[in-house]
């Protein structure tokens, strides 16, 4: 009934393994790449999310756990659970989380378009940098509404498209010129830099994005441009009830 399942599948065994096999260099590869500014916009969107104290979090596409930890630190109460496809990506978050002594942190194997938990399950949930990589946007945006508590946000931090047309042309010459030559060299795959950038063309603008947010059923959608628009947080609230 449906044509495009094979085709899905086979991109995200793609993706997956070039997830795989950037694992090692990855964080580096990202702090070269964003001259450390990425830090700060994971501050920027964890600051949006606002889950009670104690309350339980859910990274999807946690990758190496990056936003996992930066959770921890704003708040050691938290009970977060960083989700992933990519095993690699996994073992990683797992060592940083020891080394940093965040051993609390939970790492789960798993597909964002079927998350392995229940409804209502999540006090807040977010996503960095990988929502333009996933096949289904539209479901995963209905997977994390299913998981989250009434009242719950989800914050979503990505790449984005800047509406100013130079700023736009200025930005397209770096991430689709230098990141894949640079990446190339740090991230140690330059085929992977070079489909990271590809992975923004056919993705949503941010305004587009925020209705998607709206269409899968969250209440109070809104988009952050940071880096004049390069980047954007895309926020949405679970409604109290249903309706």
């Amino acid at each position: 009934m449906h044509p495009t399942p094979a085709r899905s599948d086979a991109r995200s065994v793609y993706v997956r393994e070039m997830f795989a096999q950037i694992a090692p260099r990855y964080d580096a590869a990202n702090r070269v790449l964003t001259a450390g500014l990425d830090e700060r916009w994971r501050r920027r969107a964890i600051a949006l999310l606002t889950p009670p104290s104690g309350g339980r979090v859910l990274d999807l596409c946690c990758g190496t756990g990056d936003v996992v930890l930066h959770l921890l630190r704003s708040d050691p109460t938290l009970d977060v659970t960083g989700v992933d496809f990519c095993a690699p990506m996994l073992e990683a978050a797992r060592r940083r989380a020891l080394r940093a002594g965040r051993s609390s942190a939970t790492f789960v194997e798993g597909d964002v378009t079927q998350l392995p938990f229940a409804e209502n399950s999540f006090d807040g949930a977010t996503m960095g940098f990988s929502l333009r990589n996933v096949v289904d946007l539209d479901g995963v945006l209905r997977e994390v509404l299913r998981v989250l508590r009434p009242g719950a946000r989800f914050v979503n931090l990505d790449v984005s498209k800047p509406k100013n047309a130079l700023w736009r042309r200025c930005f397209g010459l770096y991430f689709y010129g230098v990141v894949p030559l640079v990446g190339g060299i740090v991230g140690g795959s330059r085929q992977a830099y070079a489909y990271l950038p590809s992975s923004l063309t056919h993705h949503p603008d941010a305004t587009h994005l925020r209705e998607r947010f709206e269409r899968a059923g969250f209440e109070a959608a809104q988009c952050i441009p940071l880096v004049g628009g390069a980047i954007a947080i895309h926020v949405g609230t679970k409604p109290e009830t249903s309706a």
